[in-house]
C-alpha cells in the first residue's frame, strides 16, 4: 500500500473536478468458482485501488463533495470468519490507514444514498463490469441491471482517466517490480523450451514463477506454437523442431500494477532463414516506433511509421508490392499486421479499458480508425509525460485471413499472394516492451530482455 498521504491526495484531487454529489465506488466481491465458498482469487477494482488502497473484498466508499466528507462502508468479521480466516483489523482501522475518519456498516450502504437521492443530489459512479456490482447499484438506483451503465458518470470518468493516466514515480517503481518477474520469466522461457515439449509444461513453470515472486499474472498467458492468433489462451499443442512460439505475458506486482511483454522463441534453438527474415523486420519496426516516443509525438503517427516499416519489410522479401505509404494508407499491411502498435499500461494490463477505450485512447481532437486493423488501435492520442504505453509490432500468417482476401483479390496491387501462400504454415512473431514517456523522451522500462535474434538464440542455448 502507498502512503496515507497518496491516497488522501488522490481522493482530493477527484473531489476537485466534480461540481457535486456524491462519488461512489463499489469495491469488488469474491466471485465463486463452481459454488459459494469456493471462490476465484480476489482482485480488487482498479479504481478503488486507485483512492483507496485497500485489497478486500466487500468495500465500498463514497466521496460527498457537496459535505467534503469521505466514509467507508464495511464489516467486521464475525467470530465464523476469524475461525476459518484469522484475526483482521477493524474496519475504523482500515479506514485510518488511508486516511479516512468515517465508517459505516455494509447494510447502511443503500439507506445513504437513497438519502442522498431523495434530497435532489446525483451520485456519481463508473462503468461497471461484474455482475455483484451492478446488482448492488440497481437496489441503490431503483435501476433495471441491463441499464445501470446507461447512467454512468461521463464526469467522472473523464476525471478518473485524466488522474490514472499519468504514472508517479511510485507507480513507475511498482511497474518495474512486475518487469523483474517477466524478466525471469521469459529467460526461463528460452531456456525450457524443447522440441516434443507440451506448450502447457512452460505455461505451467512461467505462471508458476509469476505467483511464487510476484502477485501472479496482469492476464492469462499467451503461449503459442500458433502465434497467429494474437490471443491463444490455449496451451495443449506439442512443440515440434522448427516451430517458433509466441510468449505473451505480464506480472501484478505487489500492489497490482501491471507488466506486459512479449517475445518470439525458436522451438529448436535457432531461427531458421525464413523466420530471422520475418524476426527482423518485427524487430526494426519496434526499434523504430521506440526511437519516435517522446512528449507531443500522436502514437497513431508511431503506429503508421511502424506499419510503413513492416510494409517496406515485406515489400523487400517480396511478400508486398507496390507504393509503401498508398499500401499502408489503404491498410494493405494488415493483412500482416492486424493490431494496433501497443496500449496504456497501469493498475490494468490495458489500462483503464473497464472506463471506455474511446475515452482512454482517443479525445475530440483524434477520431477512431474504421479501417480493418488500424481500428484495433487502443491508444491514438499525443503522449505526455508519465504515460506509459507497450510497443508490440507483429507479423502474422492467418491462413482463414489470407484465403479471404486472395478470393476477393483485395488489395492484389500491394500483396504478392503467390509468395504468400508460401507462408500460410509460418505462424506469428510478436515483439513488445513497456516504455515511459519521460519530459525530454522515454525509457524502456526493466532490466533488457533478450531481443535481437542472437541474444534469444543465446538464452535458448543456456
Amino acid at each position: 500500500m502507498f502512503s496515507k498521504k497518496t491516497y488522501k491526495s488522490r481522493r482530493k484531487k477527484l473531489a476537485g473536478k466534480i461540481k457535486n454529489g456524491i462519488i461512489l465506488f463499489i469495491g469488488n466481491s469474491n466471485v465463486p468458482m463452481n459454488y459459494p465458498s469456493n471462490a476465484y482469487k480476489f482482485r480488487q477494482d482498479s479504481n478503488f485501488l486507485y483512492f483507496w488502497g485497500l485489497d478486500e473484498p466487500d468495500l465500498a466508499a463514497v466521496i460527498d463533495v457537496d459535505e467534503g466528507k469521505e466514509i467507508l462502508f464495511g464489516d467486521n468479521r464475525s467470530v465464523g470468519d476469524v475461525v476459518w480466516m484469522g484475526p483482521d483489523m477493524s474496519i475504523e482501522e482500515k479506514a485510518d490507514m488511508v486516511g479516512v475518519r468515517d465508517t459505516m456498516e455494509s447494510a447502511k450502504l443503500i439507506e445513504y444514498c437513497q438519502q442522498v437521492l431523495s434530497q435532489g443530489r446525483r451520485i456519481h459512479f463508473l462503468p461497471q463490469y461484474r455482475a455483484e456490482s451492478v446488482i448492488k447499484l440497481s437496489e441503490i438506483l431503483g435501476i433495471f441491471p441491463s441499464k445501470i451503465n446507461d447512467y454512468i458518470s461521463n464526469e467522472l470518468r473523464c476525471a478518473v482517466i485524466d488522474l490514472r493516466i499519468i504514472k508517479s514515480s511510485k507507480e513507475i517503481s511498482e511497474i518495474e517490480k512486475a518487469l523483474a518477474v517477466s524478466y525471469e520469466m521469459n529467460v526461463l522461457t528460452m531456456r525450457l523450451t524443447k522440441p516434443g515439449m507440451y506448450e502447457k509444461e512452460i505455461y505451467g513453470a512461467v505462471e508458476g514463477l509469476a505467483l511464487a515472486l510476484g502477485s501472479g499474472v496482469s492476464f492469462p498467458v499467451i503461449f503459442s506454437v500458433h502465434g497467429e492468433t494474437l490471443h491463444n489462451e490455449s496451451h495443449e499443442n506439442i512443440m515440434r523442431e522448427g516451430d517458433i512460439a509466441v510468449l505473451d505475458s505480464g506480472v501484478e506486482s505487489p500492489l497490482h500494477y501491471a507488466s506486459d511483454i512479449t517475445r518470439t522463441i525458436p522451438v529448436s534453438g535457432k531461427f531458421t532463414p525464413r523466420q530471422k527474415d520475418i524476426y527482423d523486420i518485427v524487430l526494426d519496426a519496434q526499434l523504430t516506433a521506440i526511437k519516435m516516443l517522446k512528449p507531443g509525438v500522436s502514437y497513431r503517427n508511431v503506429h503508421i511509421k511502424a506499419a510503413k516499416v513492416i510494409a517496406q519489410g515485406l515489400k523487400d522479401i517480396g511478400l508486398m508490392k507496390g507504393d509503401v505509404d498508398e499500401a499502408v494508407n489503404e491498410g494493405a499491411h494488415a493483412l500482416f499486421f492486424p493490431h494496433g502498435l501497443g496500449h496504456m499500461l497501469g493498475l490494468d494490463v490495458h489500462d483503464m479499458e473497464g472506463l471506455g477505450e474511446n475515452y482512454v485512447g482517443y479525445d475530440e481532437n483524434v477520431e477512431r480508425s474504421k479501417q480493418f486493423g488500424l481500428a484495433y488501435l487502443r491508444f491514438a492520442k499525443k503522449l505526455k509525460p508519465g504515460h506509459v504505453i507497450t510497443v508490440e509490432p507483429g507479423i502474422y500468417f492467418i491462413p482463414q485471413l489470407i484465403n479471404m482476401w486472395k478470393a476477393k483479390k483485395k488489395l492484389s496491387r500491394f500483396i504478392n499472394y503467390t509468395r504468400v501462400e508460401k507462408f500460410k504454415d509460418f505462424g506469428g512473431i510478436r515483439i513488445e516492451d513497456d516504455v515511459l514517456i519521460t519530459d525530454r523522451g522515454h525509457r524502456v522500462l526493466g532490466k533488457p530482455i533478450p531481443k535481437t535474434i542472437e541474444e534469444v538464440e543465446k538464452e535458448c542455448n543456456k
